[in-house]
């Protein structure tokens, strides 16, 4: 195979309670990209439609996830990479954008080499992208990106994943207000110590999700998705979140919360039809004010980074 059109998803990290080791994967929302072989080593990108994002394979996020997997290889290739990207989610909307590009070009690499490496060896590979994008290699995004579904980021040093059930029939509604938050300012208002009594719940939360989401849990699920850590503080960068977390949870969401580092806001459902009166519902507060903004129903992707025919 000398070359491979992919889509490259785009991702919720925290999920509220799972600061940093939490996500799951969109089915509805992603990226576009074209990878093929090419007589030049190394790896260049040649397209980026979508976005003004860098050419330069150092400065864009999966070009330097692409060069830390042919760093890794224990074998010699006589050709290199050229990638087209099509950019689909907006950087800075907190869902996933750069992970996208940089799980999407791992992957896509993978394959062209007859898949050397593991889907765990992938994830810490894109995370190099991640550390561009945000400052810190986080796995969050480009975990569920790449394995599809809910992740956990077990630990880091050494890298584990653990694949996690999805809950039968859910929908997620993502109202994305079109201002940008980056990922290292949002991670600047957080607070470098925490209080140990929002701590217990915090974790304490964590777990029931978990086991929500094996016992299939609806409404453990919703009990779980209280963030009493991050959110406090990075509710204060989005316009208008609380109405909106009081007008989605009024129309039938399960919980709402922000989505990565913002502005993104995501709500989870039980059925399609209270996906769309959530939808209806956040769509009245913000047409009220100055903001354009997106809004996206997606069904829960449990594959991952897909290859296009």
């Amino acid at each position: 195979m000398n070359e491979i059109k992919i889509f490259s998803p785009a991702t919720i990290a925290n999920i509220s309670c799972g600061f940093d080791v939490l996500g799951c994967c969109l089915e509805a929302i992603g990226d576009e990209m074209i990878i093929k072989k090419s007589n030049t080593k190394g790896i260049q990108i040649t397209k980026i439609i979508g976005e003004d994002l860098p050419l330069e394979t150092d400065k864009n996020v999966a070009g330097v996830a692409a060069l830390t997997l042919l760093a890794h290889l224990n074998f010699e290739i006589d050709f290199g990479f050229e990638i087209e990207i099509y950019k689909n989610i907006k950087p800075g909307s907190g869902i996933g954008s750069s992970a996208a590009s940089a799980a999407g070009a791992v992957f896509a690499l993978n394959e062209l080499l007859n898949k050397p490496f593991s889907k765990t060896e992938l994830v810490a590979f894109a995370c190099e992208g991640e550390r561009l994008a945000c400052g810190s290699p986080i796995a969050d995004n480009v975990a569920p990106a790449i394995f599809g579904g809910f992740t956990l980021v077990k630990s880091t040093q050494p890298l584990k994943i653990i694949e996690l059930p999805t809950l039968d029939g859910l929908y997620t509604t993502i109202i994305h207000p079109q201002i940008e938050i980056r990922t290292a300012d949002a991670r600047a208002v957080l607070p470098t110590k925490i209080d140990l009594d929002a701590a217990v719940k915090q974790w304490a939360n964590v777990g029931s999700l978990i086991h929500a989401l094996h016992t299939n849990d609806h409404e453990l699920f919703a009990d779980s998705l209280t963030d009493f850590i991050v959110e406090p503080h990075r509710s204060k960068l989005i316009p208008d979140f609380d109405l909106v977390k009081q007008s989605a949870l009024k129309a039938g969401a399960l919980g709402c919360g922000i989505s990565g580092s913002g502005p993104s806001i995501f709500t989870f459902s039980k059925t399609l039809q209270d996906a769309e009166n959530v939808s209806n519902s956040i769509r009245k507060i913000y047409s009220k004010n100055n903001i354009p903004f997106h809004i996206y129903i997606s069904e829960i992707n449990t594959k991952g980074i897909k290859i296009k025919i």
